[in-house]
């Protein structure tokens, strides 16, 4: 029988110290683990698995790409993976709370804010083009199929149709190998990315040149805020359970075109060209911060968005657990969707009689352009790009949830009162009309070129930037005051990583550890100055010298060598009561 002292060692606290309820129920928790995990993995894997993964690994070697990517992954991705899901779990509190334990790195939180932010209203731009395509593609022929319509050029050159290739002004006589001839010669342009760049966008010839507002996409922008608006209108009470399919339903997809795609011609040519190792390549730095920066981006790392779902976790969860599960899975995925866009796209350059790098591209080129062309060389192609169109989709909105939950968690935790817990649904409304509002220049002719510059700036090297400023916080701040506690026994000259922090101390109530309550209870760090001061008093003082320590209360709690250099304990829960 284990009595109450092993009781609340087993839950993190020590002997005449109250333990933490498990339970937040002022801001409330996933109904369950599995939503906790399911809206994790919808969070990570994200838009860039599919369009950004498969073609840094082809340019970067191939095979040889997923030797640094895996490396960063173990050494860089999962460790600080981890550290931020305890970090959120143990403060429950969102990405600006949770700097409470050490004020002067505030700005790390509104750093994630704003990445949050900048990737929040060009993200739910990328997701209502999806939408426009899906709805596009309920038609018995795909509009980018041929070259027959009023917005194609004479440079367009379908590869259905030959006798359509220049809008009939060649003859449908021409050599066996014309795709061949088209590619290199004539320099063809695709009937999908003239749909692109000159019926969806209408693109403009200059990035200061807005033009009009293409109003179809701005009404697809609207509908793709009201889906994320309702899906998180009861916040993770709601959100836990719409992620049971948008974080599954992708799978389903991925693997229908799997199937589908290596049945056909050419498609093993291209799944080489996307694994074929070039072990040169690992030698350049290029491959390896292309590696870790798809590692930041991918995992969402200093997003903020991890500490705010894993604040809405029961204290006591296995973190450790959920981290590695999420972080194999979200990798696994980036893998698994290369073979599925290379398979297509060696089929559709074994169609076209070019080399794959000649069809191979990324972002939105990948997306909107060369899949859906590959798409129309399949029967039925319609059916093919429904399911493809939904499944970024769902993509998108996977990540956009947690985008919008972490802005509105950040804005309700740093107000904290009653007031605003209870008009939570309010808040989130604004932060959702502000983003649409935010997201209407992107929606112009100029619109895709400040979408592309937000995507390459916004969730880049301030990724790395604000990692590091957080490790250091956390670690050698918060952390170096934590070792001078006499319950911790860890050397302090030697280097700290997450799971050295987080482990033991993090897993006792934040009240409970040492350092000076601020006004909502949780623990500061104190001032620089202030813990330079201590160590230099701990490290140069002679021993004897300085006041004698004070007499010891009446407690179990013995007071172990050294300790008149450490700070204070914090109040037990009847002494702040009391006070």
């Amino acid at each position: 029988m284990v009595g109450k002292g092993a009781k609340g060692m087993l839950n993190g606290a020590v002997p005449s110290e109250a333990t933490k309820r498990d339970q937040n129920l002022k801001r409330g928790n996933w109904g369950n683990q599995i939503e906790f995990v399911l809206t994790s993995v919808g969070y990570a894997v994200g838009l860039g698995n599919v369009w950004r993964f498969p073609y840094l690994c082809y340019r970067n070697g191939g095979g040889a790409f997923m030797f640094p990517y895996f490396i960063m992954l173990i050494f860089c991705g999962i460790p600080l993976f981890f550290m931020e899901l305890s970090f959120g779990q143990f403060a429950s509190q969102g990405c600006l709370g949770v700097w409470r334990i050490s004020p002067m790195f505030k700005g790390v939180g509104y750093g994630m804010m704003v990445v949050s932010t900048y990737i929040g209203i060009y993200y739910n731009v990328v997701i209502c083009i999806a939408f426009y395509y899906f709805f596009s593609s309920m038609t018995h022929v795909l509009p980018w199929a041929y070259c027959n319509n009023p917005w194609n050029t004479r440079d367009c050159a379908g590869v259905l149709d030959a006798s359509n290739l220049t809008n009939g002004s060649r003859p449908a006589t021409l050599p066996s190998n014309l795709s061949h001839l088209l590619n290199h010669s004539l320099q063809r342009t695709s009937p999908s990315e003239e749909y692109w760049r000159l019926y969806v966008l209408k693109l403009s010839d200059d990035i200061g040149n807005f033009g009009e507002v293409r109003l179809p996409l701005l009404g697809c922008l609207g509908v793709s805020w009201v889906v994320v608006f309702l899906c998180l209108i009861r916040g993770v009470k709601s959100s836990g359970k719409v992620v049971y399919f948008t974080a599954t339903f992708p799978y389903v997809v991925l693997t229908i075109l799997f199937v589908r795609g290596v049945t056909l011609e050419g498609a093993f040519t291209g799944i080489m060209y996307y694994l074929t190792p070039q072990w040169d390549k690992i030698l350049e730095a290029k491959v390896w911060g292309d590696a870790a920066s798809q590692i930041f981006y991918s995992l969402g790392c200093a997003w903020g968005g991890l500490i705010t779902m894993a604040s809405y976790n029961k204290f006591h969860n296995n973190c450790y657990r959920d981290s590695v599960i999420i972080s194999i899975t979200n990798c696994a995925t980036s893998v698994y969707a290369g073979f599925v866009i290379f398979s297509i796209l060696g089929f559709m350059a074994s169609h076209l009689g070019v080399d794959v790098s000649r069809v191979a591209d990324h972002g939105p080129g990948l997306a909107f352009v060369a899949y859906p062309e590959a798409l129309t060389l399949l029967p039925i192609s319609p059916l093919w790009s429904l399911l493809f169109f939904f499944m970024l989709i769902l993509l998108g909105l996977g990540t956009q949830f947690c985008l919008l939950e972490t802005l509105v968690t950040a804005i309700v935790d740093e107000v904290g009162n009653e007031w605003i817990l209870q008009k939570k649904t309010y808040v989130t409304l604004g932060v959702a009309v502000a983003g649409f509002l935010l997201g209407i220049p992107l929606t112009s002719q100029a619109g895709i070129y400040w979408l592309l510059l937000m995507d390459n700036y916004a969730a880049s090297f301030s990724l790395v930037v604000i990692s590091c400023i957080m490790c250091v916080a956390i670690m050698y701040i918060y952390g170096e005051h934590l070792s001078l506690w006499p319950p911790v026994t860890r050397p302090l000259a030697r280097p700290l990583c997450p799971g050295d922090l987080l482990t033991p101390p993090l897993s006792r109530a934040p009240e409970l550890l040492p350092g000076h309550p601020d006004d909502a209870g949780l623990p500061t760090a104190p001032l620089l100055s202030d813990l330079l001061a201590l160590r230099l008093s701990c490290h140069h003082l002679p021993p004897g010298s300085g006041p004698p320590p004070p007499p010891p209360e009446s407690s179990s709690l013995r007071v172990a060598p050294g300790a008149e250099c450490a700070p204070p304990p914090a109040p037990t829960a009847r002494g702040s009561a009391e006070a």
